[in-house]
């Protein structure tokens, strides 16, 4: 017998035991007679009772004819005998009113009992939710997502900018939930999973939650790390009940937040053959297998680390389709920075164009976050609107961090900072193709930086040759040049940009087979997260001793020779190194504007000399 089925047995049982209850309270009502205890005594005195039951707080009479009712049973509430025999002569009615304690007994029984169990009710609550239960042993199982309405999302994708082609590949997405049958006229069908792939920040979470406000369907959102508990089982159980209650929603948008931690590789370290994460992608596996793509239901996922998810969920069949939403282009952070920028106040002189300018490698949280830290920086000095200096000094604020006026250098620590900042803004200036200086600034930012030099790309670049990355090298090398012409010593303020010399000159030689003597040969892989492509996870060297000797001498011979070119170009310029320098450190900032007017005798690099 189903549960259906047994609960509708259990109220027949109930409804037969009410109607013979209400049956024999009828019977008794058409038959039994209350009266006063002196209207008992009366018809006994008058010889009309038959035959009496004394109980212990009533009496009931059996009448030998029917009374003016019609009834031949009498009820009264038994009154002690002595009362009784005073009251009988007064010749008034009266009765003994029994008062019932049913209800105060329930209730001094039930009370203290609903109290303890509320007790220890909200003590397990509490208990589960700290060990991270899902709150409470009966709702292990079930699924933590929130579930959105369109109207609850109020998400469209006019909110989402700067992911144009990503937005095209899901427009299909839409029309499919709008009209599911109309994607099988030709035996079509729609992708089972779409796994959006973008670095942090890009807007991933926002464009899934834009389609199902595009399409006005339910949306159904959880992370992954939700899935995976402390009870083995758990995690499985969960994206059954997931994946069920979105069927009975469809059209609906099921959207898993963070999947690299729920579909990790099985193959990394850590994960044995027992692990509840494994038992749970298993699951999402076996869900997705058995998922109907006709059912109107649409599977989203995102991720910023592709390259540790398990292959299974990868191929074909699954997570089908991959979509990029990466770092928005110079368009494409315009866009971002009007949808942002109608929120506040602006004045004329702002122009997203020049901000965008500035912000080149910007995501779309970051873009968001500038416009927020421009609008703090024009309330703080009480503007009436946020002009371009509050998202100049917002930009400068991210970049190179707060800065550190009560942080005071002695004059000569000063001086070098000065002659090291100019040292890099001049070579900037000198060589071709390299990003023009915004600003220059001996005043101390964030941890560790006691000056830095701002540039501004006038374009994105996606390719560089190797004179580019040359002349990219002679400008980090810049400041340490200045240096040793001006004070013929070394300092440690160049130890950043050291680092980044080494780690360019290395590719040129190991990745790029830029070195003639080595060929065009890559010697060092790395291998690199997807995001991170600054830091890696290791690095393996495939070449002999001998071999890594000579990337070792030629890596030395490109900075050295870079180091050289840039001191000659210097030593050319010695005269407005010495002018900027003392501008420098007379007014501790220098702009754009500025250093034109103080530069513009340089003398520059001919874009044909290497």
């Amino acid at each position: 017998m189903d549960n259906k089925h047994k609960f509708n047995f259990v109220y027949t049982i109930i409804a037969v035991f009410g109607i013979l209850l209400l049956h024999e309270l009828w019977v008794q009502q058409q038959t039994i007679q209350p009266v006063p205890y002196s209207e008992l005594e009366t018809l006994l005195e008058q010889g009309k009772v038959a035959e009496l039951t004394v109980r212990e707080k009533f009496i009931t009479g059996q009448l030998y004819e029917p009374d003016e009712h019609g009834k031949k049973i009498v009820v009264a509430n038994r009154v002690d005998p002595r009362l009784a025999e005073h009251l009988s002569k007064y010749q008034v009615p009266y009765t003994q009113v029994n008062e019932s304690k049913v209800l105060v007994t329930l209730l001094s029984w039930i009370v203290p009992a609903l109290v303890f169990v509320g007790i220890w009710l909200f003590i397990m609550r509490k208990f589960a939710e700290k060990q991270g239960m899902g709150g409470g042993f009966m709702n292990i199982g079930k699924s933590k997502a929130k579930i959105y309405v369109e109207q609850e999302t109020g998400v469209t994708f006019e909110d989402v900018a700067g992911v144009e082609e990503s937005k095209e590949e899901l427009e299909e997405i839409i029309n499919f939930l709008k009209a599911p049958a109309d994607y099988g006229k030709l035996g079509a069908r729609m992708p089972k999973g779409i796994l959006l792939v973008g670095p942090p920040g890009t807007g991933k979470t926002l464009l899934a939650r834009a389609v199902a406000g595009e399409a006005s369907v339910p949306f159904f959102s959880i992370s992954g790390s939700e899935f995976v508990e402390m009870f083995v089982g758990v995690g499985a159980a969960r994206v059954r009940d997931l994946f069920e209650q979105a069927r009975k929603s469809a059209p609906a948008i099921i959207f898993i937040d963070e999947l690299d931690a729920l579909g990790r590789s099985r193959t990394a370290a850590g994960m044995g053959g027992n692990d509840e994460r494994e038992q749970t992608l298993n699951q999402l596996l076996v869900e997705l297998d058995g998922f109907d793509p006709t059912s109107g239901v649409v599977l989203l996922a995102a991720t910023n680390r592709p390259e540790v998810l398990d292959q299974a969920l990868l191929r074909a069949g699954r997570f089908d389709r991959q979509v990029l939403v990466d770092r928005p282009d110079k368009t494409g952070r315009v866009a971002i920075l009007n949808v942002h920028m109608k929120k506040i106040q602006l004045a004329k002189d702002v122009d997203a164009g020049q901000i965008a300018d500035l912000t080149t490698g910007f995501s779309g949280a970051d873009l968001a976050n500038l416009v927020n830290e421009a609008a703090l920086l024009a309330t703080r000095r009480h503007a009436e609107d946020v002009c371009m200096v509050d998202f100049t000094q917002a930009i400068e604020r991210i970049v190179a961090g707060l800065e550190k006026k009560n942080r005071l250098l002695n004059p000569k620590e000063r001086k070098i900072v000065a002659y090291h900042e100019v040292g890099h803004a001049l070579a900037a200036l000198a060589l071709p193709d390299m990003d023009p200086v915004h600003k220059i600034s001996i005043i101390p930012r964030g941890i560790g930086a006691l000056g830095y030099t701002l540039q501004r790309p006038t374009e994105d670049r996606f390719l560089m040759t190797k004179e580019e990355l040359e002349y990219k090298i002679s400008v980090l090398l810049g400041g340490r040049a200045a240096e040793q012409i001006v004070f013929h010593h070394l300092s440690t303020g160049a130890s950043d940009d050291l680092q980044r010399v080494t780690d360019i000159a290395r590719s040129m030689v190991t990745k790029y087979g830029m070195d003639e003597t080595l060929g065009h040969v890559v010697y060092e892989e790395s291998k690199q997260t997807y995001l991170d492509q600054q830091g890696h996870l290791g690095t393996s060297m495939n070449c002999s001793n001998q071999t890594a000797e000579q990337i070792d001498t030629s890596v030395r011979t490109i900075i050295d020779a870079t180091f050289t070119k840039t001191i000659e170009l210097l030593e050319n310029n010695r005269d407005i190194l010495e002018k900027c320098a003392q501008e420098l450190l007379t007014k501790e900032t220098l702009v754009e504007e500025e250093l034109r007017e103080l530069t513009k005798d340089l003398k520059r690099v001919s874009p044909n000399v290497s």
